[in-house]
């Protein structure tokens, strides 16, 4: 059997503590946001931003802070929230055009508001921009205050390369981490995508990493 079909692909979790978040001016007013949760106007806030900026992160270090039920958008429905003493919903967004969904949203925003328990929303846009039909669910949403995170920079995603190559402990070169960071998209997740993918050759291949193995792994990713 090939040596490369005895590969376990044993990559680590994305860890999402404080400790692991990248803080860059991209993601600091989310991160503001998160940590000063108890000022929320009506203990409501929605993140918004595109894929890879650190929603879900923010997200994951809110519930942690507060003790909240984490919850995606795609999975709301009956029956209703579980009694906590905080929410967060990733990709709330995703519940327009699902009647079910929506309702399930809207009950969910009037329980945290009646139990006066703090809502932390994210999505990829302002509400108003999601499709939303339900009249009072898109009331709701409108009347919630927004942060939003911008798209990755080259200082972020320099820092966050450098980090998740270091959690791997992968040795690698300052000149790989340039190539690399014009190469791939604004994204934190495709920087994660990228160092995987390297250590994965790294370990096939039992040599260290290199400009010219990076190389051949963004070909390889397409």
């Amino acid at each position: 059997m090939p040596a490369d079909q005895l590969l376990l692909d044993l990559g680590a979790a994305p860890r999402l503590g404080r400790d692991d978040f990248v803080q860059a001016p991209s993601n600091t007013a989310g991160l503001d946001a998160v940590e000063g949760w108890s000022r929320w106007p009506d203990h409501r806030m929605l993140l918004t931003g595109p894929e890879g900026s650190g929603r879900t992160h923010l997200a994951a270090i809110f519930a942690d802070r507060t003790g909240a039920v984490r919850l995606c958008g795609r999975g709301l429905g009956a029956p209703g929230p579980a009694p906590a003493p905080a929410y967060a919903v990733d990709d709330a967004d995703s519940v327009a055009g699902s009647d079910a969904r929506e309702e399930a949203l809207f009950h969910l925003i009037n329980h945290a508001r009646a139990h006066g328990s703090p809502l932390l929303l994210t999505a990829r846009d302002t509400p108003g921009t999601w499709g939303v039909r339900l009249p009072d669910l898109e009331s709701r949403l409108l009347a919630t205050s927004v942060t939003r995170l911008d798209r990755p920079d080259d200082a972020l995603l320099t820092m966050a390369l450098v980090k998740l190559f270091d959690d791997r402990q992968l040795a690698v070169e300052e000149a790989t981490i340039t190539y690399l960071v014009p190469r791939i998209d604004r994204s934190l997740r495709m920087a994660r995508t990228v160092v995987e993918a390297i250590d994965r050759a790294a370990v096939t291949d039992q040599k260290r990493v290199t400009r010219s193995m990076a190389a051949d792994v963004l070909a390889g990713l397409g």
